[in-house]
């Protein structure tokens, strides 16, 4: 097992919105036997907002102040020893802080997905996904984050179905 994981039992999960994050990592958790937590769906419960409202009303420099909060907190759990998959938000791998919140506290796993892949995943959610709402927008946005991506301990397709892209993230070296 890899020693990241040996120390401090946690698989993250990055990429863009649509990338298959969620999906992948509640299978990859049920695979693994281990605790799975959307860090979306987990700011919406502690929060009792959505995340569209929140950006609505609040704006996103107060959502990212959220976000690293959340992570923060999860990190925290798999400090204690609970192996955990987590499923970050698109965003939340290239803000400044977050990347170094975890890199030391588990194995990071960049689920990479074309666009063209993701833009098909979300026709008709674009009003759930604030930074998809403008098209031109979302494709600068698409190509500014794959660069800090990439930082990532591993790198897995993810135009591929959920099974498959399980099967990539349990065939990588971090098991041997």
């Amino acid at each position: 097992m890899h020693i990241k994981l040996k120390r401090s039992p946690g698989i993250y999960l990055a990429g863009f919105m649509g990338s298959g994050k969620s999906t992948v990592g509640l299978a990859l958790a049920n695979h693994l036997g281990w605790d799975f937590i959307d860090i979306d769906k987990n700011i919406e419960a502690h929060e009792g907002e959505t995340i569209p409202s929140i950006f609505d009303t609040r704006g996103e420099a107060e959502f990212r102040r959220i976000e690293s909060e959340a992570i923060r907190r999860q990190v925290r759990m798999i400090e204690r020893g609970i192996p955990t998959v987590v499923a970050l938000g698109g965003g939340a791998f290239v803000e400044p802080g977050n990347y170094e919140l975890i890199e030391n506290h588990g194995v990071t796993v960049w689920i990479d997905c074309s666009l063209e892949e993701v833009q098909r995943r979300l026709v008709g959610h674009e009003q759930e996904r604030p930074n998809a709402r403008d098209p031109v927008r979302f494709k600068l946005l698409y190509d500014a984050r794959r660069a800090g991506y990439g930082r990532a301990d591993f790198r897995v397709d993810g135009d591929c179905d959920p099974t498959a892209t399980v099967s990539a993230i349990l065939s990588l070296p971090l098991w041997k």
